[in-house]
């Protein structure tokens, strides 16, 4: 299946999509991914011993953080008024290890996508900074779009 690509111009060049003249409306994107690590290290986390202090909290900000900026990072991205965001980490014994959503809203001409993923992003590679010396084998893993909603395209959900 054969789309184009925005981000190209007829020239095949790249460059930054022009929204200006699509109608704002309420965008909200959701996406997750997951750190694995030994379970003895996620049981540390659970009985809160971890040697860094408030993990899941300093991750969290770093997570808010990198969604308010992925215009900066992610070279194409327009900047967004983000509207709210919502950043949980929840502990999963099967991986074992921790997942982070993060749901981010705004209205606007563009979506949020991008936010959430960066925003997972951040929030995972910021998890295994505060826990390298105590697990270097962890793995950041399945970092996904879930769900996205407003614009032409409507609602996707994977």
């Amino acid at each position: 299946m054969t789309q184009n690509l925005s981000h190209l111009n007829q020239q095949g060049e790249v460059h930054m999509v022009d929204v200006g003249d699509r109608p704002a409306t309420n965008r909200e994107a959701h996406a997750r991914g997951a750190i694995r690590m030994e379970a003895s290290t996620l049981s540390m986390i659970q009985r809160g011993e971890t040697p860094k202090g408030d993990l899941l909290a300093v991750a969290r900000v770093a997570a808010i953080q990198a969604a308010k900026h992925t215009w900066e990072l992610i070279p194409l991205c327009h900047p967004l008024p983000l509207s709210g965001m919502d950043v949980t980490i929840d502990a999963d014994a099967s991986l074992p290890g921790l997942v982070v959503h993060c749901r981010c809203r705004t209205t606007g001409q563009t979506g949020v996508e991008m936010e959430a993923m960066t925003a997972v992003s951040v929030g995972l590679l910021t998890l295994y900074d505060m826990l390298k010396a105590v697990d270097p084998a962890m793995t950041i893993e399945a970092i996904q779009l879930e769900f996205k909603e407003g614009g032409r395209n409507g609602v996707w959900k994977r």
